[in-house]
């Protein structure tokens, strides 16, 4: 049945034959048949969206009909995806705290359809944001009941990959350009799904549908609010997902930008997406503006339907909301205990929809057989990906090689744009360097002073140590925001970022560690021998290497403020092991030699110590005012120092473990962070797991 001959009916609910054949079928794309200008203004009993009223076959693919580009206004050009229908039912999720099982979703039952913006409200503490986040698949753990898209159970892996999820925060690269953001974007999520001049026509056509076609050249840390908001949405609109999830997408806007954001998603709805964002407490403007509202409180549904019919449904209930007075305002200050309990039972907690579409309200009464029989004849889906006996299993549109190459590229260029950040670290190896030379200068061959030298040795590892861990510690978490919505949208895997950024940071890690290294080796008074200055700088390199990686897991467990506390509570038992011995020679405790050897920081000293003093070094010069100098011998400083017979090869080998491990534990911890505790919005998520286990004990 088509739009045109939909009768207007009266008040019913849908018999359990009607939802199981609206259930069973699967829903073609809302076609587009007026203007944009249009849309808007016409009622929605003459809107855009139809709604197929007849059973289709259940041999029909889960892949709906894609309208033709005739049937788009806009947005021919991205990649075809298929419309997708949400529902939910008895669903529920529930949390362990201090005081026990804490209930946040309570049975609830929903469908969100495609062609609509269906908005999530309720007050603080609601259970807006689980539900998005169970819907989304952020959180799994907890949560009972059952989610279906367009009829079928839903499979996780293929639903991330047809639908994208737009934080409350418009996390964006800030250095790229408009254009440059969104053709990074289209190389990564489309792979070989379109040509070359393809992506460039889609990128170009998305970015004059969504109006940031005058600011292509502009860098992204220069846009407004609003216009990183469409960029933001625009970088997801690339690969063309049915559904679009948006977390608070006005926050932060004035009015006129949020009614520009809106319209922009109920246009993007209407061309068959399924658009479906939560709302603090919108304006009444804006609240008419929604096609499909969802109310929750104290986990409850106290309503479902459109706006417009909010108001019947709280007269119905003996609520009645003045003309004059926002609905989105009234139905929150009226909620109470008794109210919340009479509402949620009015709409029978989701499973009547009140909708001025085919029938007033709808009951979304539950049909397990139709499900069952649907799921059977539906035949495998691919979609940059392959199915294996009816399950899905993930790949990307890109390659390992492509996504690394890619994210590479674009790491580079940002490093290019953000010359100040580049100037400050190459002023401060510079000045530090000549300040920390000109304070030990000369005392490299002076036998008169071997423990300055070793003190020198000290001052570098410690310059070298803590630069490279607290750039990682104060950085990373601004970057883990970025990634875990690129990640979680489909852009990349995890080796594939880490692996570029390793490529990306390694080369000016070089550069400002052999910078530094040769300005003091030199003032200090070193040797002038070939072979100690490479072993020297190697030394340096492979310090700096492992302190990148022991910033890297501090940064991606903690946030900016607790990880500039948890680094030196870190760093400083390991200098501390690492410099212990001095003046003991061999009576080094057993233990503390267990200690001192699971240090990097006595590695690395013991490193640098034999390539300056050991391999058979002649003598220390005596100056002619001492009368004796007791550690003229390089051995003899060796063994009152406590490393004496030991080998800077096996030291060596030794940093280069340390390197790998802290390499493999800060990927470990990353991929945790991602998959696991990314829904608790904490950058202490890593450490839950610990503090349940201690309390277990």
């Amino acid at each position: 049945m088509d739009l045109q001959d939909t009768p207007p009916c009266q008040m019913k609910l849908l018999s359990e034959d009607d939802a199981r054949n609206r259930r069973g079928s699967n829903p073609t794309i809302r076609q587009l048949q007026e203007d944009d200008s249009s849309v808007d203004g016409r009622s929605r009993a003459d809107s855009v969206r139809s709604r197929s009223g007849s059973v289709r076959s259940r041999a029909n693919s889960f892949l709906t009909r894609i309208p033709t580009r005739a049937e788009l206004k806009t947005l021919t050009r991205v990649v075809k995806r298929p419309a997708v229908d949400i529902e939910f039912t008895d669903l529920t999720y529930t949390v362990n705290t201090a005081s026990g099982r804490k209930h946040i979703i309570k049975g609830i039952n929903g469908f969100f359809r495609s062609g609509e913006i269906t908005c999530i409200m309720g007050p603080s503490g609601a259970g807006k944001s689980s539900l998005m986040n169970i819907l989304v698949g952020y959180v799994s753990q907890g949560v009972g009941g059952s989610i279906y898209t367009n009829g079928a159970e839903r499979q996780l892996a293929l639903f991330n990959k047809l639908s994208a999820y737009i934080m409350q925060e418009d996390l964006l690269q800030p250095h790229l350009t408009v254009h440059e953001s969104l053709l990074v974007a289209a190389h990564l999520k489309l792979g070989n799904e379109l040509n070359e001049e393809e992506k460039k026509m889609a990128v170009e056509e998305i970015m004059t549908t969504l109006n940031i076609k005058f600011c292509h050249n502009t860098r992204v840390e220069r846009l407004s609010g609003g216009q990183r908001k469409r960029l933001a949405i625009a970088l997801e609109l690339v690969n063309n997902p049915p559904i679009i999830f948006l977390d608070e997408p006005t926050t932060g806007l004035d009015i006129v930008t949020t009614t520009g954001v809106v319209s922009l998603l109920k246009f993007l709805a209407r061309q068959g997406r399924t658009i479906v964002c939560t709302l603090h407490q919108p304006s009444s403007t804006i609240f008419h503006m929604l096609d499909h509202v969802y109310l929750l409180a104290k986990g409850l549904c106290i309503y479902q339907g459109t706006s417009q019919k909010l108001v019947p449904f709280l007269a119905k209930t003996g609520l009645v909301c003045k003309s004059t007075y926002n609905p989105a305002d009234y139905v929150f200050e009226v909620l109470n205990k008794s109210t919340i309990k009479s509402l949620s039972a009015e709409i029978q907690n989701g499973k009547i929809s009140w909708s001025d579409e085919d029938f007033e309200a709808e009951n979304l009464t539950d049909s397990k057989i139709c499900r069952q029989d649907t799921m059977a004849n539906i035949p495998p889906v691919t979609v940059a990906g392959s199915s294996v006996n009816g399950k899905y299993e993930e790949k990307f549109p890109t390659s390992f090689l492509q996504q690394v190459w890619i994210l590479f590229c674009r790491m580079m260029m940002q490093q290019k744009r953000n010359m100040l950040g580049f100037y400050i670290q190459l002023g401060c190896h510079l000045c530090i360097a000549l300040v920390m030379g000109l304070i030990f200068q000369h005392v490299g061959n002076d036998a008169a002073r071997p423990f300055e030298n070793f003190k020198f040795l000290i001052s570098v590892e410690v310059f070298f140590v803590y630069t490279h861990v607290m750039k990682n510690v104060m950085l990373m978490p601004f970057e883990i925001k970025i990634m875990r919505r690129e990640y979680f949208n489909r852009w990349y895997g995890l080796k594939s970022y880490f692996t570029a950024l390793t490529l990306a940071v390694t080369p000016f890690l070089i550069l400002f560690t052999v910078l530094y290294a040769s300005i003091t080796y030199y003032l200090s008074g070193q040797p002038h021998s070939l072979s100690r200055y490479f072993w020297f700088n190697l030394n340096s390199i492979v310090i700096c290497l492992v302190s990148d990686g022991i910033g890297f897991c501090i940064g991606v467990i903690f946030n900016a403020a607790n990880g500039t506390v948890v680094t030196p509570a870190v760093i400083a038992p390991m200098l501390a092991v690492g410099v212990y011995g001095m003046g003991f020679g061999t009576a080094i405790e057993p233990y503390m030699q267990f200690l001192m050897s699971l240090s990097p920081m006595r590695h690395s000293l013991i490193g640098y110590a034999f390539t300056l003093w050991g391999d058979n070094r002649e003598y220390f010069e005596c100056p002619p005012n001492v009368v004796y100098c007791t550690h003229a011998d390089p051995e003899l400083l060796l063994k009152d120092i406590g490393m004496a017979g030991l080998s800077k090869y096996n030291e060596m080998g030794l940093l280069i473990v340390n390197f790998a491990v802290f390499k493999i534990m800060g990927y470990v911890l990353l991929k945790h962070r991602m998959t696991k505790s990314m829904n608790q919005g904490s950058s202490l998520g890593v450490l839950n797991f610990l503090k349940k286990f201690i309390r277990k004990k």
